[in-house]
């Protein structure tokens, strides 16, 4: 039998026998399907979990420091050291400030203390802040060193008994600064209870020299985090003294986060595999139902001249259309699940590694459908043509 016939074949009898395959053909269509979305999705998913990671303790960002209280030279972070971490394998984006302690000198005839920090435009990306009310400055402002701030909100309702003070002046050392925003996303008391000015600005208007010593960096994905962190103190070793240099991780967050993301990982495949397995087990039942069922026909085909191996290929490409077809139908229905993740996330991966997932999956259907249709098929082709033939 040549093999467009044993294919045509073949088919005709998985589409005659519907009914009793769909349970099968569903089983391993979404095992697919589940297999696809795992492989082209899990890491959009990731790098957008990462994205957000600063919602259950921002294990992602490093906290980089020198502290000058303990040192008898000042530090703080120069260019070329900015630009060698900026180029260090997983980093995905850093952020450099400062401290200063600003004095609101009089306001509704009251005076407040507070905390300045002076920022880039990269601090609230990296931070993973926003806006809870107005905005926050950016680029704009830091390039054109303009006298704006963003309130933390704690410290907003108590000299204005209300976040909405966009738009309004505040005093910090007796120079007048337009508000922004109030920063949301905060979960420091003390953040939520300080101003923050543009870089540059606290530069031009704050007395003395401002020391740039303090550096968020945030890493790609938690799987970065321990290289870079290793790898700073010898690439500001490189560039600059490293003395009473301090790179903070939250190691014990990052381990939990780490622990949970392997185990749905790992649950996830299982379920996959489990749903192969039972696609696997099904296709080896229907296919020795079928083998039953069809005894006369076989043993009809034997007494015709049919071989051995010619009812053994049948069988075995029978098994194959099965898995192949659940196989294409899983793609279906893998490629609209992706669709559908990706428009919900707001992320799209590459075309690519979704034909790398589907070239997988059809490799798995092909070592299903053989593993699990060759005991019936080897049953088939063994059969004796008197006893096929006679069987009720």
């Amino acid at each position: 039998m040549q093999l467009n016939d044993l294919m045509r074949v073949s088919v005709r009898q998985v589409i005659r026998h519907r009914r009793r395959y769909m349970g099968v053909v569903l089983a391993i269509a979404l095992g697919v399907a589940g297999f696809l979305n795992i492989v082209t999705m899990s890491r959009e998913v990731k790098n957008n979990f990462n994205e957000n990671l600063d919602l259950i303790g921002g294990v992602t960002v490093l906290r980089i420091y020198f502290d000058n209280e303990r040192s008898y030279r000042p530090q703080w972070f120069r260019e070329q050291t900015l630009n060698a971490l900026k180029r260090l394998e997983g980093v995905k984006e850093l952020s450099l400030t400062a401290v200063k302690h600003g004095q609101n000198s009089n306001f509704k005839g009251q005076r407040f203390g507070f905390m300045v920090l002076a920022v880039d435009e990269g601090f609230w990306q990296v931070r993973n802040f926003w806006p809870l009310t107005g905005k926050l400055f950016g680029i704009d402002a830091v390039h054109g060193h303009k006298r704006e701030c963003v309130m933390g909100a704690e410290l907003a309702k108590k000299m204005f008994g209300d976040t909405h003070v966009s738009g309004k002046d505040l005093e910090i050392n007796r120079e007048i600064y337009r508000i922004s925003g109030v920063l949301g996303g905060v979960t420091d008391s003390g953040l939520a209870n300080s101003v923050f000015l543009p870089l540059t600005t606290s530069e031009d208007r704050f007395p003395g020299r401002l020391l740039a010593d303090r550096l968020y960096l945030r890493c790609a994905t938690w799987d970065d985090v321990g290289a870079v962190a290793a790898a700073i103190p010898g690439i500001v070793k490189s560039h600059q003294s490293p003395e009473e240099l301090h790179v903070e991780v939250a190691w014990e967050a990052l381990k939990r986060v780490q622990l949970l993301a392997w185990w749905i990982e790992f649950l996830i495949y299982l379920a996959t595999s489990a749903t192969f397995l039972l696609g696997g087990v099904g296709i080896w039942n229907v296919m020795m139902a079928a083998v039953t069922s069809r005894t006369r026909e076989i043993g009809l085909k034997k007494a015709m001249g049919a071989e051995d191996r010619d009812i053994l290929a049948q069988f075995l490409s029978e098994a194959l259309c099965l898995s192949v077809g659940a196989a294409l139908l899983g793609a279906g229905i893998g490629r609209i699940l992706m669709e559908i993740l990706g428009y919900f996330i707001e992320s799209r991966p590459p075309e690519n590694l979704f034909l790398y997932g589907v070239t997988l999956a059809f490799l798995f259907a092909v070592l299903i459908g053989v593993g699990a249709g060759l005991f019936p098929s080897i049953r088939a082709s063994r059969m004796e043509v008197v006893s096929a033939i006679r069987y009720e």
